[in-house]
């Protein structure tokens, strides 16, 4: 059984913090700030929390502010330091899909050097845990360690086929480096967020370059797009189906709502023809003639 013991001995319970449930394992992507005035113009900026967390977009209010600069923001979990990023871009607030956390200021040259010694203590806090999960035999995988900027708590991030034991581990944790620990289990959609890497496709992950949560992707969604069932060619680095099926899906229906169905007969403007196959990236069909030959065309040629 996982340890569910008291904040106040130093321990946290997988998913909470202080009593309050936290479904994203990634609560510092920016975010459930406050409501944005739908018709109020916004100035958003791109900003690294991690330094290997995708972009996320949080509001740059009036502040001027360039590439590489450290700065101070809100998110969901409290304060936090990121990298900025992007350049900062306008745009109406009723654009904006969902609430965006703030740019607090620019960190000063004291909170500079706190953000680059958290990074340090970040990787030896993950060094230590490793060898310790190694030493102790413990059936997870550690993704990364996370802390927050005053120092007062760490977040552990792995992945696991099932509940873990590691109240020892978090009481060597706790020993060494005198902060309080969360251990958070993660699936492994997420941990290809929080990893990132290459798909099928040869360009970065989806889930860690631009999407901002899960959308439920079904195996009907790649037989409508077309797409071989071999799970090789369908399934991401997490070993799920690919998130490109769910966000591309809404595409092939816009396109095909207008193809006629395979299997039917139409008329064009060289001779009657059975519809065998449709191409929605071509936007064009392939019809099997009277001669027996395969034609194809585009739905302009259809009369």
């Amino acid at each position: 059984m996982s340890d569910e013991t008291s904040p106040a001995n130093g321990v946290v319970a997988p998913g909470v913090i202080d009593g309050d449930i936290r479904p994203d394992p990634e609560g510092l992507d920016g975010g459930g700030i406050e409501d944005q005035n739908p018709c109020m113009a916004m100035r958003i900026v791109g900003i690294k929390v991690r330094d290997d967390s995708n972009i996320c977009d949080f509001d740059a209010g009036e502040q001027q502010l360039k590439r590489g600069e450290i700065v101070v923001i809100e998110t969901a979990e409290g304060p936090a330091m990121g990298e900025v990023c992007t350049e900062v871009r306008k745009a109406h607030s009723g654009s904006v899909c969902r609430r965006l956390g703030r740019v607090v200021r620019p960190a000063s040259a004291h909170e500079k050097t706190r953000y680059y010694e958290i990074k340090s203590k970040e990787k030896e806090i993950f060094q230590y845990c490793y060898d310790k999960v190694v030493e102790k035999g413990l059936e997870m995988s550690l993704i990364c360690a996370e802390q927050r900027i005053d120092g007062s708590k760490t977040t552990l991030y792995f992945t696991a086929d099932g509940r873990v034991d590691f109240r020892e581990l978090v009481k060597d944790l706790v020993s060494r480096f005198r902060t309080r620990i969360e251990m958070r289990q993660i699936g492994v959609r997420h941990q290809a967020k929080m990893v990132g890497g290459l798909g099928l496709c040869g360009r970065p992950l989806c889930c860690s370059s631009f999407l901002k949560g899960f959308d439920p992707v079904t195996i009907k969604m790649a037989k409508e797009q077309n797409l071989s069932l071999n799970p090789a060619k369908i399934s991401g680095m997490c070993c799920r189906l690919m998130c490109c099926l769910s966000f591309e899906n809404a595409y092939y229906h816009e396109v095909r709502k207008d193809f006629p169905k395979v299997g039917k007969k139409v008329m064009t403007k060289k001779g009657e023809g059975k519809v065998v196959r449709q191409n929605v990236l071509k936007k064009t069909i392939t019809i099997l003639n009277k001669e027996g030959d395969e034609v194809e065309i585009t739905q302009d040629e259809l009369s």
